[in-house]
């Protein structure tokens, strides 16, 4: 019978009632008090978990002094005991930590060769995706890979074509109507009525054609059509996040979330439903033709959809996150602002980069002239507008309105400018046969988007879930 710490026969031996094992009395106390542990298998022990093994010892006579020969080989003894006790545990971390060095060693191992190999699939993917070529995109599921289109295919790009020729033999030539809104009547719009709260966290509106029905969406995935003729909502959405633009298309709606979809509604319905910006959809616009759809975000992005066939037409990469967007006039130029301070015009069939503006910081909006050589930009926090000429490529007016502005919206004849903000709406005017700005209208009503009415007789602005009917008495 052997000590299990010093591997000689006890002089006291004891028993652990947990694993055991023999040891000498006071070797195993010692450690226990130390670590209270047994030393062999690690569990919790205690000096009252040790029975006393009764066996026959030699009675050793009480050593007198340290200088005679028994008292130093009691000593010795102690010193042995301790150092035996010392060895043990040394050996035992030893142990321990050559079994964790070698499943570090493993682990180091398996993970280098997981990421090797995740590495060589990613290049193998790379070189797979260079080789791709194609015009067209996959359908809105949403669930086949994006691949960057080169230019838009030949039936869309023949439609831009004759879109731009249609609408510009007769731009020049376009009259204002005789019932548009005048500058006499500009000067004395005022607040008309304010509806009831109807979506919490709203920034973004439109009117349909006859200038009764809006559009509106909030922060909760809910959206709705309100009617301003009858003062109450007739439709709602249910949406997959927060709203975060919103746009007629004929009898159908379109929305845009922080979710990265855009969801297209017809007769209450959801028709199609696209999900190919790898973020939030920052804003939509929609073709003069009206068969294309684009949408803009915060991954860099622009899309085209070809709404005739509910498919993605294209998807382009810039080198900036996208807030806003907008088509021309005539529909052969895309413009896009974003958070680099710089409007970015591309050519909408080729893609290719036609012109570019550069803002003093990221750009809030943007909106075309109807007189097709204008673009109106507003900066993120700023109180000015910039009108900025399409032909000579330079910004050829800077407009102070005295407040924040959020929104800028021409109307159709190019003649007015109306803004948006926190302090108010501004309604600027140019005069072609002076060539000169003026303003002739100032609103004390906050909004955070806003829409020109009917005939432009009137204003309609959204703040704070609430629509605002601005219009002369």
């Amino acid at each position: 019978m052997l000590c299990a710490i010093s591997g000689e026969a006890p002089q006291n031996p004891v028993a652990s009632t947990k694993s055991g094992n023999v040891f000498e009395r006071r070797l195993i106390e010692a450690y226990i008090s130390e670590n209270g542990k047994d030393p062999v298998t690690g569990e919790e022990l205690a000096i009252h978990d040790l029975v006393e093994l009764k066996s026959s010892r030699t009675v050793r006579p009480r050593p007198p002094t340290l200088t005679s020969i028994p008292s130093l080989l009691s000593v010795f003894q102690s010193e042995w005991d301790a150092l035996a006790l010392e060895t043990y545990t040394l050996r035992q971390h030893l142990t321990q930590t050559r079994q964790e060095l070698s499943r570090a060693l493993y682990e180091h191992d398996a993970a280098v060769r997981v990421i090797a190999r995740i590495s060589k699939e990613r290049d193998e993917a790379r070189e797979a995706l260079s080789k791709i070529s194609v015009n067209g995109g996959p359908s809105g599921n949403g669930d086949a890979m994006q691949v960057d289109g080169l230019e838009l295919s030949v039936a869309l790009a023949n439609k831009v074509k004759a879109t731009q020729e249609k609408l510009s033999k007769t731009r020049r030539k376009r009259t204002i109507p005789d019932d548009w809104v005048t500058s006499e009547t500009i000067q004395q719009l005022t607040p008309l009525h304010t509806t009831k709260t109807l979506f919490d966290g709203s920034r973004t509106i439109s009117l349909d054609s006859e200038g009764d029905l809006s559009l509106i969406g909030g922060s909760e995935g809910k959206a709705g059509i309100f009617s301003i003729k009858q003062d109450k909502l007739v439709q709602e959405f249910e949406l997959d996040g927060s709203v975060t633009d919103a746009l007629w298309m004929g009898n159908k709606v379109a929305f845009s979330t922080s979710t990265g979809s855009v969801q297209i509604f017809e007769n209450g319905v959801e028709s199609s439903k696209f999900v190919g910006h790898a973020g939030e959809v920052t804003a939509l616009a929609l073709h003069p033709s009206t068969e294309i759809l684009a949408s803009v975000g915060v991954d860099k992005s622009y899309i085209f959809y070809d709404l005739t066939s509910s498919k993605q037409a294209l998807q382009i990469s810039t080198d900036c996150a996208l807030t806003t967007a907008q088509f021309h006039p005539d529909g052969h130029l895309f413009a896009v602002g974003g958070l680099d301070g710089q409007i970015k015009v591309f050519d909408v069939i080729t893609c290719a980069n036609a012109a570019n503006f550069d803002e003093e910081g990221p750009l809030q909006a943007i909106s075309f002239s109807e007189n097709g050589t204008w673009l109106a930009s507003v900066v993120r926090g700023s109180s000015t507008v910039s009108i900025w000429d399409l032909r000579k490529s330079t910004q050829i007016k800077v407009i102070e309105t005295g407040g924040q502005i959020v929104a800028a919206r021409w109307d159709y004849t190019g003649q007015f400018l109306a803004t948006a903000g926190p302090a108010g709406i501004t309604i600027q005017q140019y005069s072609k046969a002076a060539k000169e700005w003026s303003e002739p209208s100032k609103i004390a009503e906050p909004g955070v988007d806003i829409a020109w009415g009917l005939k432009a007789q009137t204003l309609v602005a959204l703040n704070e879930g609430t629509l605002t009917v601005i219009g002369s008495r």
